[in-house]
């Protein structure tokens, strides 16, 4: 029976300690694509907020042998400069965000705990915790830093589900989150 015992010991640490890393890498997961879903939300409220009228000459102004310049124009919201701007802050922002975890899944999402026009909002869903908001600005921080290129492309044109798009597809940064409905984080 003690043997038994000794044996049973190794095998059941075994488990509890896989069972622990497994739940890490999810959380770590659950972070990451938080993050990510977070920073597609508040990139498109940047963009949304610059009058779409405003305009921005790109291109060469050299002079083409013909007498032409490659001169064109675009929204100003759009461009380049605008998104590497807004790329810069994006992450302060990760402040306003919650921790949700479903109770069903265990799985955690990050919703947003601060209101942008100031009304009052219902927090009894979300978590306030120091912990999860600086893992959030920090996951936040390494996508900007490791996907820059991408973050460019997605919004330098205006498309939909740019959530699903750059987060689950490009980026595999969220396996589950195309089952997650498109307004959650």
């Amino acid at each position: 029976m003690r043997e038994a015992a000794l044996l049973l010991s190794p095998c059941v640490l075994l488990v509890c300690l896989l069972l622990s890393c497994s739940q890490a890498a999810r959380q770590g997961q659950d972070i990451r694509c938080g993050a990510c879903r977070a920073l597609v939300d508040e990139m498109e409220w940047a963009i949304s907020q610059v009058d779409p009228k405003k305009m921005i000459q790109t291109g060469s102004f050299r002079i083409n042998p013909d007498g032409s310049q490659s001169i064109r124009e675009v929204p100003l919201a759009r461009s380049e400069g605008n998104l590497l701007e807004l790329m810069e802050n994006v992450c302060e922002r990760m402040a306003d965000y919650g921790e949700h975890t479903d109770p069903s899944t265990n799985r955690k999402s990050y919703i947003r705990i601060k209101s942008r026009s100031g009304e009052a909002m219902d927090l009894s869903e979300a978590a306030l915790d120091s912990r999860a908001t600086s893992s959030l600005k920090f996951a936040c921080e390494t996508i900007v830093e490791q996907n820059e290129d991408e973050i460019i492309e997605f919004f330098s044109h205006e498309m939909d589900n740019v959530k699903d798009k750059l987060c689950s597809k490009r980026t595999d940064l969220c396996d589950h989150a195309l089952k997650m409905p498109h307004d959650e984080l």
